[in-house]
């Protein structure tokens, strides 16, 4: 009988190739097909509307998404940002 390892397996029989894509998503849930299915046949308007955003939250947000990057760089070591580099490096190569 063969070795089954999944060395041998490709990318994509092993379901490696897309994982972040679907995550979170399964298959609709029946009844909330069929309410839709009545809703849109009735004519009537969904009763979800979707909630605005604060502006002002945003801006803060991607602010701070913005600095934290520079900000973790420059409080590092120049020692522990090339063992950062080095394990980063080793870990694409290693795909």
């Amino acid at each position: 009988m063969q070795d089954r390892s999944s060395k041998d397996t490709p990318h994509a029989l092993r379901g490696e190739g897309n994982r972040s894509k679907n995550r979170g998503q399964g298959p609709p849930d029946i009844n909330q097909v069929a309410f839709n299915v009545v809703q849109q046949a009735t004519g009537e308007a969904p009763s979800a509307t979707p909630s605005e955003k604060n502006p002002a939250a945003v801006t803060l947000g991607r602010l701070g998404g913005l600095k934290g990057g520079k900000a973790r760089a420059e409080q590092l070591s120049p020692a522990k940002r090339k063992a950062i580099a080095k394990k980063a490096a080793k870990a694409r190569w290693n795909r």
